[in-house]
């Protein structure tokens, strides 16, 4: 029988345990199966009693014998609570598998309070058509984020099956991340490698920050490409993607993102004592940060694919009066 797309259509599915798989839970064992099942997802329609063993309902932690049948019903998806809205999208790449945007800076990613509506996610709801369902829900796979005023590129999965090829390859950290940025001062090194975790500021709730007890890993590679007197042009590689990562770590290097409201020097354009460079960056009013380039393997086909989005008008102009500046 086949299962891909059942968890889409709201099929019956029914599964032979092999010698192969003798001794697994039964969780563990439908997240190995084609039906795209995520352990956690496969977990809950357990205990919903969607997935029976052996003529009767069962527990996660069960575990399997060869010659055991399971079968159940995979719900068919549900509708999402939030409203498509028709807004204007930089499409990059499209197909039945996934969609890869240039993202706006000023765009949120998911709706949250405070960010209602105009989000990417209500933007997607309304150009794609041929959503399938998502983790049960009719809703496209989100399986990165940007933040709000930072652009580029980012990819987002159609159906069940590409999200969660997508999500393995993010954590195992195969898909390569590209990142344009305009730092405050000047790094004396070419390159580097900054190595700090990162975890929730102690005292401001909205930041992330390197001094924290509970830091996860964090790694970020950088390369200049460009100085500037009191500012350096980077290509930086973030090997993992924990919430403001180059942010925080940049600015716990002493060399904040240009523009930064929140890790930044004091006065966005503040410290630049050249009043015409001042007005000439002025109008970029965000961090000069940049996701510049995408690679990984198309879901569907295994293929290795690339995706760049261009320097948007607003991190050009920047560098342009840099450029006439100090060139």
């Amino acid at each position: 029988m086949g299962l891909k797309n059942l968890f889409d259509q709201g099929k019956h599915f029914s599964l032979h345990v092999t010698l192969r798989d003798q001794g697994k839970r039964i969780d563990q064992f439908l997240s190995e199966t084609d039906l795209n099942l995520s352990r956690s997802q496969a977990k809950h329609l357990i205990e919903q009693r969607h997935i029976i063993l052996n003529g009767k309902p069962t527990k996660p932690s069960a575990h399997l014998r060869g010659g055991d049948l399971v079968y159940g019903t995979l719900p068919a998806p549900q509708s999402l609570s939030l409203l498509p809205e028709p807004l204007p999208l930089s499409i990059l790449y499209e197909d039945s598998s996934i969609i890869v945007i240039d993202k706006p800076p000023g765009m949120v990613v998911h709706p949250a309070p405070g960010n209602p509506s105009g989000t990417l996610v209500n933007a997607l709801l309304a150009h794609c058509t041929d959503l399938a369902g998502i983790n049960g829900v009719l809703r496209p796979g989100i399986v990165h984020r940007l933040d709000k005023e930072t652009s580029g590129v980012m990819v987002v999965a159609k159906d069940n099956e590409a999200y969660h090829q997508l999500v393995r390859q993010f954590k195992n950290r195969t898909i390569k991340k590209t990142y344009l940025a305009i730092a405050c001062g000047n790094l004396k090194q070419d390159k580097g490698l900054i190595d700090f975790p990162i975890g929730r500021h102690p005292d401001q709730r909205k930041k992330m920050s390197i001094r924290t007890s509970r830091g996860r890993t964090a790694l970020t590679q950088w390369k200049v490409l460009e100085r500037f007197g009191s500012f350096t042009f980077l290509e930086i590689y973030p090997q993992t993607g924990r919430t403001h990562q180059i942010r925080v770590h940049l600015s716990s290097l002493g060399h904040p993102l240009l523009g930064d409201p929140l890790y930044g020097r004091k006065g966005k354009t503040g410290t630049i004592h050249d009043l015409a460079l001042r007005e000439g960056i002025k109008r970029m009013d965000r961090q000069a940060l940049h996701a510049h380039q995408l690679e990984l393997n198309h879901p569907r086909t295994g293929e290795k694919v690339q995706f760049v989005a261009p320097i948007p008008e607003d991190m050009g102009e920047a560098l342009a009066w840099l450029r006439s500046r100090y060139k």
